[in-house]
């Protein structure tokens, strides 16, 4: 039987993820609070992040900024896209 959340993205209960995504305190608010959708949803926007900004997941600076971004897209109201972005035809 799967978890349901009541999903901080989606405004509604929803499947919840099938394992923690994250370590450490966000982690476990992620895992709580997150579904499997809202998820999908941080990792499209992440991917657009990396991208425009042309971060590495290997540079500190680039994690500590994603993890930021991570944080406010799913408990601080959104994480705005870069000025620059437009979204493919």
């Amino acid at each position: 039987m799967s978890r349901t959340v009541q999903c901080v993205i989606l405004k509604r209960e929803a499947p919840g993820l099938d394992r923690p995504t994250y370590p450490g305190e966000l982690g476990k608010r992620i895992w709580e609070s997150v579904s499997k959708e809202g998820w999908a949803r941080w990792l499209s926007h992440q991917t657009m992040l990396m991208n425009e900004y042309r971060l590495t997941p290997v540079d500190p600076k680039a994690r500590k900024f994603l993890e930021a971004e991570m944080e406010k897209f799913c408990f601080g109201g959104g994480s705005d896209k870069p000025k620059e972005f437009k979204p493919p035809a």
